[in-house]
């Protein structure tokens, strides 16, 4: 995915090394998690889409929740789109999960409705790092059928949406994408080409395993640092948290 930022000392027959990199991607944000930021190499570069799946109660959804609760803390703004839940049964999740910062609530089903919701915070809150985190992807619809019907494009379409919006405004968003009962994700390829990270969260059942029983962490696939580190976590009553870090 392309950063929709102008080039302005581009030309063909440019060397790479002569072309400025906008202020905005010179840094990494850190979420305060300490195995999501060491997973995305010490931080997150703004414009980032991240795509979060995870296999059934191995806490992808609860470790989203952290993630925009983290965030928040380190003085940063992030919208929660829950299309999965009610925002009652988010609420009470955060009491549980003893949440100190908290973070702005939302539950638009349509992708234009949490954009604009997106834009309106990010003008409230100038200066500060924004972060969308919609649970999940499959809930979002574009409104290209006037029936409500959605297909497998769906997802596409909403996905090349929010990244679109991510580099037009160097957000970072974490997508919560479904699996299957085996574990593969469900959507079409073309979200994983869309965005720019893959995360995933399982749980361990292979009984021959070193790490069986346990939860790992993944990184799939990241445009800007290494992919293929892994991660234990367990999980407690204040949520996941790094065991170590596989090697």
């Amino acid at each position: 995915m392309k950063l929709n930022v102008s080039l302005k000392n581009w030309k063909q027959n440019t060397n790479i090394l002569n072309l400025d990199i906008p202020q905005e991607l010179e840094k990494t944000i850190k979420t305060g998690i300490s195995f999501i930021d060491n997973a995305l190499g010490e931080g997150i570069t703004p414009s980032s889409a991240i795509l979060l799946t995870g296999t059934p109660g191995a806490g992808k959804s609860t470790l989203s929740l952290q993630i925009a609760n983290s965030v928040t803390a380190n003085n940063h703004i992030a919208l929660y789109n829950s299309g999965e839940e009610s925002l009652f049964q988010i609420r009470k999740v955060t009491k549980r999960l003893g949440f100190k910062h908290g973070f702005i609530a939302g539950q638009d089903l349509m992708i234009d409705d949490v954009l604009e919701h997106s834009k309106n915070i990010r003008n409230l809150h100038k200066g500060k790092q924004f972060f969308l985190v919609c649970d999940s992807l499959q809930t979002l619809d574009d409104g290209k059928y006037q029936n409500g019907m959605t297909n497998s494009m769906t997802a596409v379409r909403c996905t090349e949406a929010i990244t679109d919006f991510c580099k037009d405004t160097y957000s970072i968003a974490f997508l919560i994408g479904q699996v299957t009962k085996e574990g593969e994700f469900s959507g079409k390829q073309a979200i994983k080409h869309a965005i720019d990270v893959h995360l995933h969260l399982s749980i361990d059942l292979n009984k021959k395993s070193d790490t069986y029983g346990e939860r790992i962490l993944e990184v799939q696939k990241n445009r800007f640092g290494p992919a293929g580190k892994r991660f234990i976590v367990g999980i407690n009553e204040r949520g996941l948290y790094m065991k170590e870090q596989i090697e």
